[in-house]
C-alpha cells in the first residue's frame, strides 16, 4: 500500500467516465423531455444555468486527474448547486404562469400528487428530480474518488523514501 502510484491512476481513469455522466446528465437538464422549446424561451429553471454537472462535475473533474484537490471542488460544486435545484424545484408553466410551484414548499419531493401543477414541460418534476438525484449520487462518487486520490498521493508522497530506498556508493 505504500507505494500506490497504480491505485492512483486507477482513480483518475475512473473519475473520467463519471465526468461525462455528469456532464450528459446536465446537458440532459438544458432540454426537458428532448425539446429544445423551454430553453429557446429562456423557461429553465435557475439552477440550471449555474452548470453544476457540466462545470463542477464534468470540466473541473476531468481536471482532478491531474489535481485531486480541484476535483474534490468541482465535485462539492456539482452537489451545492444539485441540491439546491431540487430544493427549489423546476421553473414551470402552472394555472398561475411561468413559476416556481414548489419553491416555498420544501416536501414536494414526498408529496407526487402536486406535481400535476406544472402543466409544461409536461414531466418536468420527474425529469428535474431523475437527473438532479443522478447529479447528486454523482457527485457523492466523484468526490470520495477524489478523496481516494488525494490520500493516495499524500501517502505515496510521505512513504517514497521508504519504498524507492537507494544506496550511494562513493
Amino acid at each position: 500500500m505504500c507505494c500506490s502510484v497504480g491505485f492512483a491512476r486507477s482513480l483518475g481513469l475512473a473519475l473520467l467516465p463519471l465526468a461525462l455522466c455528469c456532464i450528459l446528465a446536465n446537458l440532459l437538464l438544458l432540454f426537458p423531455m428532448g425539446e429544445m422549446t423551454y430553453i429557446e424561451q429562456g423557461r429553465l429553471a435557475s439552477y440550471i444555468w449555474y452548470f453544476g454537472g457540466l462545470g463542477g462535475g464534468g470540466l473541473l473533474m476531468c481536471g482532478s486527474v491531474l489535481a485531486a484537490v480541484v476535483g474534490l471542488v468541482g465535485a462539492s460544486y456539482c452537489f451545492v448547486v444539485s441540491g439546491l435545484a431540487l430544493m427549489q424545484g423546476p421553473l414551470c408553466f402552472t394555472s398561475l404562469g411561468w413559476s416556481y410551484p414548489f419553491a416555498d414548499q420544501g416536501g414536494y419531493l414526498l408529496q407526487s400528487a402536486t406535481w400535476s401543477q406544472c402543466l409544461q414541460p409536461l414531466h418536468i418534476v420527474e425529469w428535474n428530480v431523475t437527473l438532479l438525484c443522478v447529479l447528486l449520487g454523482l457527485a457523492v462518487l466523484e468526490f470520495i474518488l477524489c478523496f481516494l486520490q488525494l490520500a493516495s498521493g499524500v501517502v505515496n508522497a510521505i512513504c517514497r523514501p521508504c519504498c524507492y530506498k537507494q544506496e550511494y556508493n562513493l
